[in-house]
């Protein structure tokens, strides 16, 4: 396998580069480097990369498209992983043309380079968020998905609808990976489990918003690269019993899947903060507000698909996980 890891300076990218290493494949790994959280926390990421044998990473955007086509003319990847977006809900309401650049002109060119250069298996990024307004639980690839309410889950729906049409107009193998609140090791800054520490360990304020009535499928980032491992050994074919006159969301007549990857397990805010406090040994400083436009009250993953056909059930508790978290965070800023 020759791996092309999108965003492989991120959190995910970075971890899911090491598995695909250590089972001794070669990995090129891109990334813009952008500036959305700390660069240098990205360099040091890429750091513990650079070197291994079989890696090698080159900076690129996505969005330009003459870049990208070379990157794959040259490469001749058999597998591609798309993780490099724009990332994050409350940002897309600040700066909405960042995420038209990268989630949508940025994987139009991945699609292609893919289509031009006989990739085998193109997997990719997409969110819990695009289950939107739907309240039933758990939320299932089954279900219908066209009610976001965020610009960034608008730009995941519409990368599984690209997908799913390079899938059926050119036998492009897609599948689609729907991860919900990953957390733990060489984490995101702007993401809770980050900003709650920090405040925490500094004695400020940690922003709750819904009260502390929020829940999330908190699912430790171990658990999605293995998720995203086995799949990628799973080429999707066609749905044969697809059935036009009631079309299955999660399935094709074409070689296109969806998963989701959480861990099946819907934690209340409260709950998470008070375990964060437990591995600090402090108390938080709480200030309770009201739910930010684009967020939703609650997600939970039904992973009945993933457990069927790649024999992994996310599992590792938050207790474990946030542990782990804090170790890592203390190590890294010298707590």
């Amino acid at each position: 396998m020759h791996v092309l890891v999108t965003g492989a300076a991120g959190f995910i990218g970075f971890h899911l580069c090491k598995r695909f290493l250590a089972e001794g494949c070669q990995v090129t790994g891109i990334d813009n480097l952008n500036d959305y959280y700390s660069v240098q926390l990205k360099k040091d990421r890429l750091a513990l990369l650079q070197g291994q044998a079989g890696f090698e990473f080159i900076k690129i955007d996505l969005a330009d498209r003459t870049a990208m086509h070379d990157l794959f003319d040259e490469k001749h990847f058999t597998h591609v992983v798309n993780l490099a977006a724009q990332a994050g809900v409350r940002y897309s309401i600040e700066n909405p043309m960042s995420y038209v650049d990268s989630n949508l002109v940025g994987f139009a060119n991945v699609l292609e380079g893919c289509r031009h250069s006989d990739v085998k298996h193109l997997l990719f990024a997409s969110s819990s968020s695009v289950y939107g307004l739907n309240t039933a639980m758990p939320f299932s690839v089954h279900d219908n998905v066209d009610h976001p309410i965020s610009l960034y889950a608008a730009s995941k729906k519409s990368n599984e609808l690209m997908a799913h049409s390079y899938s059926y107009l050119y036998g492009l193998p897609c599948t689609g990976l729907r991860f919900f609140t990953v957390y733990g090791p060489w984490g995101r800054p702007d993401m809770a489990l980050f900003l709650f520490t920090k405040a925490i360990v500094e004695g400020t304020p940690l922003k709750v918003f819904n009260h502390g009535k929020m829940k999330r499928d908190f699912t430790y980032i171990d658990d999605i690269v293995e998720g995203v491992f086995r799949v990628a050994h799973r080429i999707p074919t066609a749905n044969a019993q697809w059935d036009s006159a009631s079309p299955d969301p999660g399935s094709a007549p074409c070689p296109y899947k969806i998963y989701n990857i959480g861990n099946n397990n819907c934690v209340e805010l409260g709950r998470f903060i008070e375990v964060i406090e437990e591995q600090l040994g402090r108390k938080g400083i709480k200030e309770m507000l009201p739910m930010q436009p684009g967020d939703v009250a609650a997600t939970y993953a039904n992973v009945d698909d993933l457990m069927r056909d790649v024999g992994f059930k996310p599992s590792t508790t938050i207790e474990k996980g946030i542990a782990a978290f804090i170790a890592w965070y203390k190590e890294y800023y010298g707590v």
